[in-house]
């Protein structure tokens, strides 16, 4: 490779990196990490049963269907039907959100997005950090605002778990200009501590990463047997090759 494509390469490279920061400044600064796991069953089960407790009523996840959630996540069609499916949907059918369309349309100007892609495009430290980072804000329609994603048209959905978040501001780098956040606390608890409230974020969060592929499940697991093959199939080709070269000098 020559020395002008290398510096092309250089360049993109630092043009991303900016772009990337920029984006990053823009909704909030750095993120926290989500530290989930999909390889844990038991908080993909509970991330589903918060999400259709918590956000199901605005947000649908129409890619992913209840009958591959249960199989995926080792749940039976009763589990599901009686505890996860509130719109009264078949078992076969998408996700899709209990609220109305028109209703939906009348009160928020639009309908809530689909969430099924929402990890893959925002990534998962992102929604782990958005969950984690709302606060009261009387200047906003719905009282609510974040310092993830600044202006958010929506409330804190999770407010009865994590309890009321005022935020500390800095000082204004200048007239017209907000003053920064510097730091989020709780004036009023929740109905649980920190950590149970992190853990629940974690597994919506590890739930909506499935949900944006759920493929990801069976593809790890797999993976496992893949590689096996490939390490016994090296053998045996070692084997082939010492065999025909035994008797060359």
């Amino acid at each position: 490779m020559t020395d002008k494509w290398m510096m092309r390469l250089a360049m993109a490279a630092a043009m991303l990196f900016c772009v990337s920061a920029t984006a990053m400044a823009a909704e909030g600064g750095a993120l926290q990490q989500a530290g989930n796991d999909l390889g844990d069953r038991a908080s993909l089960q509970r991330g589903a049963q918060a999400y259709m407790s918590y956000c199901s009523g605005c947000h649908s996840l129409k890619y992913l269907r209840y009958s591959r959630m249960a199989e995926d996540l080792g749940l039976t069609e009763e589990q599901v039907m009686n505890n996860l499916n509130f719109t009264g949907a078949s078992f076969g059918e998408q996700i899709q959100v209990t609220m109305p369309h028109d209703p939906a349309t009348k009160w928020f100007g639009k309908m809530p997005p689909d969430l099924s892609l929402i990890s893959r495009v925002r990534g998962s430290d992102w929604v782990y950090s958005y969950l984690k980072s709302f606060y009261v804000d009387e200047t906003r329609p719905l009282g609510w605002n974040n310092t993830v994603f600044p202006n958010a048209s929506m409330p804190n959905p999770l407010w009865e778990l994590q309890g009321i978040q005022h935020a500390e501001f800095g000082k204004s780098e200048g007239p017209g200009i907000d003053p920064p956040v510097t730091a989020l606390k709780i004036a009023t608890p929740g109905n649980v501590d920190a950590r149970a409230y992190d853990q629940t974020v974690r597994d919506i969060t590890n739930f909506l990463e499935y949900a944006g592929e759920p493929a990801a499940l069976k593809r790890q697991s797999l993976g496992v047997w893949v590689v096996l093959f490939l390490a016994l199939l090296t053998f045996l080709a070692y084997l082939v090759k010492t065999e025909y070269w035994k008797d060359v000098h």
